[in-house]
């Protein structure tokens, strides 16, 4: 007889259950419970997350899919919409924010012990910055006005290239400007930032680079600058152009503007001539690219998280940091810990968003549950 463990009863060994029964404890987050565990709703909210599923009747629909296979992941039954409802309106968040640092720290230690780092040879820190979007129900949150018909929050986010987990993050209403959250942020000096043209601020630049702090983006094209010097180039392969400029504005204003380099690099792949904007003079135009190519980490963080942050948690919070428990985060945390077990399948573990609109099925259900 062959036994064989599911996806997501892997995942939810990643949580230690005697650590969770001792948070549970400590904030008595079972009081006046009558069946219902709080383990039953992290497990609950857990394939709402990894289901892409988008309300209380698909959760509960989906886990009923296939109750009798439950119980190996310490759920006896499907629970009631009102019950999850309740659980998560009443429960103690403070819960699960414990739960949160725990598996962050989980997640840092792994990458720690993997020696997992960013592929340069420089040895400074490498930051993502970017900001992505979180769509709201506007009736349900009348705080988080985006649109007319429409709420929104913005997650503003710092991803650290070792180890590719996120280190800071901010949420701010959606009609909050990327830059103007950034400006307010400090970097240790030798940081490399990379983020793309939306955090164009010439002044911040300047504060940057008398902070010792090195960035690289992309120039706009009608950015108005003044050719200082141009750079020999080096024997590679698709740099077109190495100069050293400064911003016409600030040439006008400061007697010794700030100095920065232009690269062009010709892509081969996508038959483009890409323009780079860094104020760091020692680097290779050919890393300068490619340190921007990797920017593309922060995109697919984005693109494989689907956020289904409680309302419980985010109710009547204008801005909250990412401290809070979100509970649609924590799989990304889990999945360094997943990739380095063998008997995991890696592609199938991340999150992952089914077709839309999600449908709560058998087949669905069984995508996480197939045991």
């Amino acid at each position: 007889m062959s036994i064989v463990c599911s996806i997501f009863s892997q995942v939810l060994k990643l949580i230690s259950r005697a650590d969770f029964d001792s948070a549970v404890r400590k904030h008595q987050a079972e009081r006046n419970a009558k069946g219902f565990t709080c383990w039953g709703q992290l497990v609950a909210m857990l394939f709402c997350q990894l289901g892409s599923v988008n309300s209380l009747r698909d959760i509960t629909n989906g886990l009923a899919a296939s109750e009798g296979k439950l119980r190996h992941l310490g759920l006896p039954a499907a629970p009631k919409r009102s019950t999850l409802s309740y659980a998560n309106a009443h429960r103690p968040s403070a819960l699960f924010e414990d739960l949160f640092y725990r598996m962050l720290e989980v997640a840092r230690s792994q990458a720690q012990q993997s020696g997992a780092r960013h592929k340069f040879r420089f040895k400074n820190k490498l930051l993502s910055i970017d900001a992505t979007t979180i769509e709201l129900c506007a009736s349900v949150f009348d705080w988080a006005q985006f649109r007319r018909t429409k709420g929104a929050v913005k997650l503003h986010l710092m991803l650290d290239h070792d180890g590719l987990l996120p280190c800071f993050g901010v949420i701010t209403d959606g009609k909050q400007h990327e830059v103007t959250v950034t400006r307010q942020w400090e970097f240790a000096p030798g940081t490399i930032l990379v983020f793309d043209r939306g955090y164009t601020d010439y002044n911040w630049f300047e504060r940057l680079t008398q902070q010792g702090v090195s960035f690289v983006t992309r120039l706009k094209t009608n950015a108005d600058i003044i050719e200082v010097e141009d750079l020999q180039l080096p024997r590679r392969k698709g740099v077109v152009r190495d100069q050293v400029i400064c911003m016409t504005q600030q040439a006008a204003e400061n007697d010794t503007p700030p100095m920065m380099r232009r690269i062009e690099f010709f892509d081969d792949q996508q038959q483009r001539t890409l323009v780079f904007l860094t104020n760091n003079m020692k680097l290779a135009a050919a890393t300068v690219a490619e340190i921007y190519k990797n920017r593309w980490q922060i995109e697919l963080f984005f693109e494989n998280t689907t956020w289904c942050t409680p309302p419980y948690v985010i109710e009547s919070q204008r801005a909250a940091w990412l401290n809070p428990p979100l509970v649609g985060v924590l799989p990304d945390f889990l999945t360094p810990c997943i990739a380095r077990r063998s008997f995991s399948a890696v592609s199938m573990v991340r999150s992952h968003r089914f077709a839309w609109p999600v449908i709560a099925s058998t087949e669905s259900a069984e995508r996480w549950l197939l045991v």
